[in-house]
């Protein structure tokens, strides 16, 4: 099912001024181009798109494109500021529905290891991968269980199952996860059963006293 994201018509070449003002109004600068859709630049709120971002960055969202009207869009790239992360800038593709996509699909890890069980440690290495498909085949995720894995094992891209119609991209052979044998503890230091304080019961020179004492009565 479709999400949608409001656009606004805004100025295809702002000045710097222009574009610090829009940002301060709690818009994003954005471009949406496809065969139906001549390159079209608009304005998106930030916040429904931030909040679209975090939940499903790849979903199909219905827009309401000034002259196009209603069109089928997918996000393809979204550019941040490199230090405070801020939205600088976004471009969306207008999409047909009746023809196959690239997009990436988020794993959801299910099941304890049994590797994990016997004190292995599960290793995280996709968390995501490409596929191809309808765009209303897109699933939300896909289930990646990790239950028969044991300590040295690991689950590969091919060992997905994948629902009807979906296309898998990414290489095959790369790894999901992965189970870790667990870490050997450090040897443990050796003891001194003798308590320090029994080390000095003799106070320095106390020796030298004695002799003297000796020496004196002699």
């Amino acid at each position: 099912m479709a999400v949608t994201l409001q656009a606004e018509a805004r100025n295809a070449t702002p000045t710097k001024s222009e574009r610090k003002q829009l940002r301060a109004q709690g818009k994003v600068p954005a471009v949406v181009y496809g065969k139906k859709v001549t390159q079209t630049s608009i304005a998106i709120d930030q916040k429904e798109l931030l909040a679209l971002l975090r939940t499903s960055p790849n979903a199909v969202i219905e827009m309401d494109l000034p002259q196009w009207g209603k069109q089928p869009v997918m996000i393809n790239e979204v550019q941040r500021d490199p230090i405070s992360r801020q939205l600088l800038h976004v471009d969306l593709h207008q999409i047909n529905m009746d023809e196959p996509v690239n997009t990436t699909v988020r794993l959801e890890i299910v099941g304890e290891p049994a590797g994990v069980q016997e004190g292995g440690i599960l290793q995280i290495q996709n968390h995501e991968v490409d596929v191809r498909c309808l765009p209303t085949q897109i699933p939300a995720s896909i289930p990646v269980d990790v239950s028969g894995l044991a300590i040295g094992s690991s689950f590969l891209v091919s060992d997905l199952v994948l629902p009807a119609g979906i296309e898998l991209k990414s290489t095959p052979t790369d790894v999901i996860a992965t189970i870790l044998a667990p870490q050997k503890e450090p040897a443990a230091e050796p003891v001194d059963d003798e308590p320090a304080a029994e080390k000095a019961d003799t106070p320095a020179g106390a020796g030298e006293e004695a002799n003297e004492e000796v020496k004196a009565e002699a």
